[in-house]
C-alpha cells in the first residue's frame, strides 16, 4: 500500500485538500558592524542566509504542491538598532514563522515583543543561556550552542587520548564566554587545562601587507609560556588572533577550537550522506559555496515544510507543538534524524570537525553513551537547564 501511495504522489494524482494553505515565513538578518575578515576568502556574501532559505522554500515546495500548500519567503536585512521595528513590520503583514540572524540581546527582544503565537527559529545565537535561564517559550535553536560545539571538541580530543590542553581565549565577553564553555566541556569529559593566556585585542590593522611579518616574529614569543604543550584550544568567536596561530606557537602544537580543527554545523566539503547532492543545488542556485548560516536558515525553514506536512496547516501552536514531539524528525544530510530536545528547544544534530578543506570526524564519538540519545551528550542536557518556558 506505502508503494501505491508514493507512486500516486510521484505523478502527482493524490486527491489534494479541499483548502489550499499558504505558508509564509521570514528570514530576519541583523547586519552587526564589524571588521573585514583576517581572510579575503572569508568575505561576507550579501545572501548570506537567505539562500539557505530559497533553497529550504523551493524544497518545501516540491511537497507542497501534493498536498495542497504553498510556501512564501520574505527576507530582509536590518542593522541592530531598527530590528525590533523590521521584525515588528513583517509581523503586521501577518507572518508568524521566522529566522532570525541575530545576536542574543536582539533575539530576545523580537521574541518578548512578538508573543506565543509567532514561531522563530534562532539561527545564530550560540549562547548557553538562551537555551537555559533566558529562554523563551517560542524560539527553537536550530543553531548549536557554544557547549554544543565545545563538547564536540572535547569529546574528539578524549577519543584522541589528548587529554592535556592550553587554552588562549580573546578578549571579548564572546571569546571569555568560548572559553568557559571550554573549562565546562573539559570537566565534563575528563580532560585538564594546564596553561591559560589572554590574547588582549588592541584594535591594530589585521589586514596589512606586512601583517605576515609581524605576526611571525610576535606570536611565537606570546606563546612562548605555553612551551610543551601539545594541544592549544583556542576561543576567539570574534575572530581576532586564532586564524594566524597555526605554524607561529613557539613549540610544535595542534591547534583546534576557532582555528585548525573547528566545530561547524557545516562544511561546504561533506559528502556523505546524500551532502554531495544537496551541496550541488545550492551551489547552482548561488554560485558559491554553502556556509553554516545558509545551512541554518535551511534547516530552520525545512522544519517548517516538515511540521506543516505532519499536521496539514499552518497554525503556529500546531507547528510548535509538533516539532517538540516525539513523532518530529528531520532528514539533513548528516548521518542521522534531527530532533528537538523538549526541554529547551534545542535542535538535536551532529557537529562536523573540519578544517579549511575537508571533514575530519563528526561527533558525538564513538563511546560516549546517553541514556535517551548519543546527541544528548553534547550541550545542556535535561538536568543542566534552567529553563521553563518549555513546561508551561
Amino acid at each position: 500500500m506505502r508503494w501505491c501511495v508514493a507512486l500516486l504522489f510521484a505523478l502527482g494524482v493524490l486527491i489534494r485538500p479541499a483548502f489550499a494553505v499558504e505558508v509564509t515565513a521570514a528570514i530576519l538578518r541583523v547586519d552587526y558592524p564589524t571588521l573585514l575578515p583576517v581572510s579575503r576568502l572569508d568575505l561576507r556574501p550579501d545572501d548570506l542566509g537567505f539562500a539557505g532559505g530559497i533553497l529550504a522554500t523551493e524544497d518545501n515546495q516540491t511537497t507542497g504542491r501534493f498536498m495542497g500548500q504553498t510556501y512564501a519567503l520574505e527576507t530582509a536585512a536590518t542593522p541592530p538598532e531598527t530590528a525590533l521595528a523590521t521584525f515588528e513590520a513583517l509581523q503586521a503583514k501577518g507572518i508568524r514563522f521566522f529566522a532570525v540572524q541575530a545576536r542574543m540581546s536582539e533575539l530576545l527582544a523580537i521574541a518578548d515583543a512578538a508573543g506565543p503565537d509567532t514561531v522563530i527559529f534562532n539561527t545564530l545565537a550560540p549562547d548557553t543561556a538562551l537555551r537555559s535561564e533566558d529562554c523563551r517559550g517560542n524560539i527553537l535553536h536550530v543553531v548549536p550552542s557554544r557547549k554544543m560545539k565545545t563538547d564536540a571538541v572535547a569529546q574528539f580530543l578524549i577519543w584522541k587520548k589528548w587529554p592535556k590542553w592550553a587554552l588562549i581565549h580573546g578578549s571579548h565577553p564572546e571569546d571569555r564566554a568560548l572559553a568557559d564553555s571550554y573549562r565546562a566541556s573539559a570537566a565534563k569529559f575528563g580532560a585538564r587545562i594546564t596553561d591559560e593566556l589572554e590574547f588582549t585585542d588592541t584594535g591594530g590593522a589585521r589586514r596589512t601587507d606586512t601583517g605576515h611579518v609581524l605576526v611571525q616574529r610576535q606570536l611565537p614569543l606570546f606563546t612562548q609560556p605555553l612551551d610543551g604543550a601539545e594541544v592549544i584550544v583556542t576561543a576567539d568567536e570574534t575572530d581576532v588572533f586564532a586564524t594566524y596561530l597555526p605554524y607561529h606557537t613557539w613549540s610544535p602544537a595542534l591547534i583546534v577550537g576557532s582555528a585548525g580543527l573547528r566545530p561547524l554545523s557545516w562544511h561546504p566539503a561533506l559528502e556523505a550522506w546524500g551532502a554531495t547532492q544537496f551541496q550541488n543545488r545550492f551551489e547552482k542556485l548561488t554560485n558559491r559555496y554553502m556556509r553554516a548560516e545558509d545551512y541554518n536558515a535551511w534547516l530552520a525553514l525545512r522544519v517548517l515544510g516538515e511540521a506543516a506536512t505532519r499536521t496539514g496547516g499552518s497554525d503556529p501552536a500546531a507547528i510548535r507543538a509538533y516539532a517538540l514531539s516525539d513523532k518530529f524528525e528531520l532528514a539533513a544530510f548528516k548521518g542521522q534524524k534531527l530532533t528537538f530536545r523538549p526541554w529547551n528547544g534545542q535542535m538535536r544534530q551532529p557537529i562536523l570537525l573540519a578544517d579549511g578543506r575537508i571533514t575530519l570526524s563528526v561527533s558525538p564519538q564513538e563511546g560516549f553513551l546517553h541514556q535517551r540519545s548519543l546527541l544528548d551528550t553534547m550541550g545542556l542536557d535535561q538536568p543542566e537547564s534552567a529553563c521553563t518556558a518549555f513546561t508551561q
